[in-house]
């Protein structure tokens, strides 16, 4: 009787929690902006795993006889570039490329910002001098840190990553300790304190658990942020290097040829904007969702 009662517990559980993921995903699909944002993401998933089956040519390929063809020409629906490359084969691998390059530094910036958030939060002592760190991240200018950065360790893509996820620290670090201030007097908490459990489990078993819903919102939205700064460091010329198929760098590499062939410049920048756009929807979105005051037949 005993086991049959705790596997019933289990089983109400396990319930509970599926209800609260649908539950959230009905709020997050009920924000057509938010839904829209959703396909778009899906879109560049699917292209960015299924890269070389989607594509006819390879996207570092030159055909000098067929250079600067224009959007809708026979065999290149997306035209060409000054080289005779296929803008859709290069804008394909860039998606894969930028989704790699996001996802990679949001989850490093995101390792050291709960790190140092729950520090901060937890540990008084502690609190002032991370935050002073924080603090001395948060008076530069994201953009200008992640140049600085790179200025020190060299042009490449790796140190993009590094650079961005830098930039991400400070932000999830303050997010996260906001949280843990809150949470950590809570009574639940306070009553394992009282009951002998040690930090490391107070933090990791019931603190960081109920720190998840801000944590979901700024990782979805900072990766609109970090594609956003591989493209623009990638224009800059300190990102990925020619002739890797990268948004930033094809826009660079199309700024002299905006009136023989725009689309060059058109084209990537139109996939950053629509990227962009829907990460930042995405996160407003579970922003609305996970907020419990919702009602979800609103």
């Amino acid at each position: 009787m005993a086991s049959e009662a705790i596997a019933d517990k289990k089983i109400g559980k396990d319930k509970k929690k599926e209800s609260r993921f649908i539950q959230t995903f009905r709020r997050l699909v009920k924000n057509k902006l938010a839904l829209f944002g959703l396909i778009v993401i899906l879109i560049q998933l699917l292209m960015a795993v299924s890269a070389p089956a989607i594509v006819g040519y390879d996207p570092l390929e030159q055909n000098l006889s067929e250079t600067e063809l224009s959007v809708g020409s026979e065999g290149h629906w997306l035209g060409t570039d000054n080289y005779g490359r296929d803008v859709w084969s290069r804008l394909v691998f860039g998606a894969r490329l930028s989704l790699i390059v996001g996802v990679t530094s949001v989850v490093i910036g995101l390792i050291g910002g709960i790190a140092l958030g729950l520090l901060a939060g937890y540990y008084k002592k502690l609190d002032g001098l991370i935050m002073r760190f924080v603090d001395l991240l948060f008076a530069f200018p994201g953009i200008l840190l992640a140049m600085l950065i790179i200025a020190m360790l060299g042009t490449s893509l790796v140190n993009v990553v590094i650079a961005i996820s830098i930039w991400s620290i400070p932000g999830c670090a303050r997010i996260v300790r906001g949280s843990v201030l809150s949470v950590k007097k809570q009574e639940y908490v306070l009553a394992m304190k009282s009951l002998g459990a040690s930090d490391r489990r107070i933090i990791l078993k019931h603190i960081l658990p109920n720190c998840t819903a801000p944590i979901i919102v700024f990782a979805t939205m900072r990766m609109a942020t970090s594609i956003l700064s591989t493209s623009a460091l990638s224009f800059l010329g300190l990102g990925a290097q020619p002739p890797t198929p990268e948004w930033g760098a094809m826009i660079a590499a199309g700024q002299d040829f905006m009136w023989s062939a725009p689309h060059m410049t058109i084209v990537p920048g139109i996939a950053i904007m629509l990227v962009v756009f829907a990460f930042n929807v995405v996160g407003d979105g579970l922003r609305d969702a996970l907020d419990p005051n919702m009602n979800v037949d609103n």
